[in-house]
């Protein structure tokens, strides 16, 4: 498991976690079964707090991507690949209504700009 954290404004270093383990784990990189760093192990390495480590890990068992177990550790969860595919497609979609929410409230960009930009992002 690689992970890398960025502290300063943006954000927060929990979610910074989540979203690379999440996406290692949906990538495949980690497999059903692979056990994870303890979590002081992980708060040492990426020098952060405990709290932030605990925070990740609980996010992460409340959206069945690990399972924690008492006096063994945490480990990736068996993922079933059509609940996978909801849970990012539902993701992406709140991402989206954000995103839409905001520009529509600025009134600062049109349908076809905010297109335009999904599009150039989509090729980066």
């Amino acid at each position: 498991m690689h992970v890398i954290v960025s502290p300063g404004p943006g954000v927060p270093l929990y979610e910074q976690i989540v979203e690379q383990i999440r996406q290692q784990i949906m990538a495949g990189e980690l497999a059903a079964g692979t056990p994870l760093p303890s979590l002081r192990a992980l708060a040492a390495e990426l020098r952060v707090s405990l709290i932030t480590t605990t925070r990740a890990y609980n996010d992460l068992a409340a959206a069945g991507l690990i399972v924690n177990v008492p006096g063994k550790g945490s480990f990736v969860a068996q993922i079933d690949p059509d609940e996978a595919r909801r849970s990012s497609l539902e993701r992406a979609r709140a991402g989206l209504r954000q995103i839409v929410a905001r520009t529509r409230h600025t009134g600062l960009v049109s349908l076809e700009e905010l297109t335009a930009m999904l599009a150039e992002e989509w090729e980066r």
